[in-house]
């Protein structure tokens, strides 16, 4: 049932009141059924929408794409292992063979090429720190393929915000996201 299911929504009791709602970087599609009435209800009530990042902001995105950068000059065959950088390698050969057969009709319907599709997930992947290349090979799934095309739910409810006129911002810098990351040693990532 819709209202017995977690929502993953507080309340800050004020006048008028705060919402507070737990998001997961999944396309919305996977988790829209789940969310409870509740939490919609919220959204669709609130004038104002803070979100963790501004995905809708180019600068947002274009910082996101450089923070995940090695240094100049550096490339990732120069930073792992060769083994594994061979079997990385060798897995995102299988997985560009692989695309198109993991498209959907309606992606190719919509003009989608699985090089153009491949390319925009992990174009440029041999200049990318290794813990950014680790997150984009775990999103190099058929199933994540046959989602793409759909927005994660931040970024669906960020859209549905503007749509409907509501005021946006964000809560973190890209900065604040990006360098604890970007901090993690071989070991841990």
């Amino acid at each position: 049932q819709q209202s017995e299911l977690n929502s993953f929504l507080w309340t800050i009791k004020r006048d008028p009141p705060s919402y507070f709602f737990g998001t997961i970087h999944v396309p919305y599609t996977r988790v829209w059924d789940f969310i409870p009435e509740n939490s919609k209800k919220a959204f669709q009530q609130s004038h104002v929408v803070y979100f963790e990042l501004d995905l809708t902001d180019p600068y947002t995105i274009s910082a996101l794409t450089s923070c995940q950068l090695l240094p100049q000059g550096e490339n990732l065959q120069d930073v792992l292992p060769r083994d594994i950088y061979r079997r990385l390698k060798r897995h995102l050969e299988y997985v560009k063979f692989m695309m198109p057969f993991w498209m959907t009709p309606d992606q190719r319907g919509k003009g989608l090429y699985a090089d153009y599709l491949f390319n925009a997930i992990a174009g440029n992947w041999e200049r990318k720190r290794p813990v950014w290349v680790m997150l984009m090979v775990n999103s190099l799934t058929e199933v994540d393929i046959k989602s793409r095309g759909v927005p994660v739910l931040d970024l669906y409810l960020a859209q549905e915000a503007e749509r409907l006129r509501k005021q946006t911002g964000a809560v973190e810098k890209v900065e604040e996201q990006c360098h604890p990351l970007n901090g993690l040693n071989f070991s841990q990532v």
